[in-house]
């Protein structure tokens, strides 16, 4: 029953005006009541909202750490598939070539080697022997 209605009934049962003013009251009451009743219901609504939204945040932070793990995994397996492999048949040609010098051949002296008067410092100290 609304507030109108109780004033109405009030009135036409003749009652009086402290009797009226009374019902006033008590409806206002009732309706502050009820508008209690709904602040806390919407409080305990954005309770659990904000819960549900923390919950969907923490989700979502475990799916792209997932997501960033996976892409780690498949790039480590992609690296793993194309490995650089050394072409042995080249260094061992290579090799062979070089051999061909002789035993004393190499890239600064030549196949002849090191002539051993060119070592000596030509004086006698502790580094010239």
């Amino acid at each position: 029953m609304g507030v109108a209605a109780v004033i109405g009934a009030a009135a036409a049962g003749g009652a009086s005006a402290l009797g009226a003013t009374a019902l006033v009251a008590a409806g206002a009451g009732a309706v502050a009541a009820a508008t209690t009743a709904q602040y806390k219901q919407g409080q305990e609504a954005q309770k659990i909202q904000k819960a549900g939204l923390e919950q969907q945040r923490v989700v979502q932070q475990q799916q792209v750490q997932m997501a960033e793990t996976q892409q780690a995994t498949a790039q480590q397996n992609i690296n793993r598939a194309n490995q650089k492999r050394p072409d042995t048949q080249a260094v061992l040609a290579d090799t062979q070539a070089a051999a061909g010098g002789g035993a004393a051949g190499t890239m600064l002296t030549g196949p002849q080697g090191v002539d051993p008067q060119q070592l000596a410092l030509g004086k006698n100290t502790l580094l010239g022997g």
